[in-house]
């Protein structure tokens, strides 16, 4: 008998066609096809793809009796109820590591484009407005970047930037070995106060809730940039429209928001900010790599071995 997969974010059709050849997979994108997918299918569901944000219930792990693995795609999870699937039985895993270097080059681009203003000096000369008319715009050798969350992907944000001359500090609960020369900050405040620019890299959830708020944007100051590639629920958002709306700040560039999937109506109209639709660990490449993990953890769970990427 073919497993039963249900899933819950959206893949193209080149990678959801490695899902086709190993399961009967049941797609459903919105609330509605989701609860009636489940309402229809509940007996049959042996697995679960979904991801941080979409997540999964309580409620809707308690309805599958046949569920055997519960899947985040992406490396975040803050939505899947965890306890839920653990006292159930239900091993959980995620995508963790596969879309990484995508993240951490799409922070880069973010950083770059908006220290450089590239948006605005592009606009500028559409408008008619030649290189003597606009202000200088600072480089990167020796500016500061503070990385609020060095994991993973904060790792390889840290190395990049490295590559332009940066200096790297860093706020963790506690320092890490895997740092190197970056300094550590025991609080975001403490870690803004001393850089150029500030990258969110932190997981979401309550404990990181407005890790960036009014006082970080304060110490940060004027010439500081805020790029977010983590969560929207990281960054407070009407703090950082009041911010970049006073001069607080210079500029920022975000990949998520609070009000996902809706763009952030307190940002859209401000000439610094730049926006992308959450896409920092979307490429080819990244995709395909977490079908390839999720499929990878699926053959682990039925050799009863370890799962690769377990939480």
């Amino acid at each position: 008998m073919t497993d039963t997969l249900l899933l819950l974010v959206p893949i193209a059709a080149e990678h959801k066609a490695l899902l086709l050849q190993r399961f009967r997979v049941i797609e459903a994108l919105d609330s509605s096809a989701r609860a009636a997918a489940i309402a229809a299918h509940a007996a049959d569901i042996d697995f679960v793809l979904t991801n941080g944000a979409v997540g999964f219930t309580a409620a809707e792990i308690a309805t599958l009796p046949r569920l055997r693995l519960l899947a985040a795609q992406g490396a975040g999870y803050e939505n899947l109820d965890i306890a839920a699937a653990r006292a159930a039985g239900v091993p959980v895993c995620n995508g963790a590591g596969t879309n990484d270097d995508c993240v951490a080059d799409h922070t880069l681009a973010l950083l770059l484009a908006s220290v450089r203003a590239l948006p605005q000096q592009g606009a500028a000369l559409r408008a008619g407005q030649w290189r003597d008319a606009l202000p200088l715009y600072p480089g990167f050798t020796g500016r500061r970047l503070g990385i609020i969350g060095l994991g993973a992907i904060g790792l390889k944000i840290a190395s990049r930037a490295a590559a332009f001359g940066m200096r790297i500090g860093y706020h963790n609960r506690r320092p890490r070995d895997a740092a190197g020369s970056a300094t550590w900050f025991d609080s975001p405040a403490s870690l803004a106060a001393w850089a150029d620019d500030l990258v969110v890299a932190t997981p979401g959830g309550a404990g990181t809730r407005h890790i960036v708020d009014t006082a970080v944007l304060a110490a940060l100051g004027a010439g500081g940039h805020v790029v977010n590639i983590a969560r929207g629920s990281c960054v407070d958002t009407a703090a950082l429209a009041a911010a970049l709306r006073s001069g607080l700040i210079a500029g920022a560039a975000l990949d998520v928001y609070e009000s996902e999937p809706h763009p952030p109506q307190d940002l859209v109209d401000l000439p610094n900010v730049i926006l992308t639709p959450h896409v920092a660990g979307w490429s080819p490449q990244s995709i395909h790599a977490t079908v390839e993990n999720f499929i990878a953890n699926v053959d682990a769970l039925q050799r009863g071995e370890p799962l690769p990427t377990p939480l």
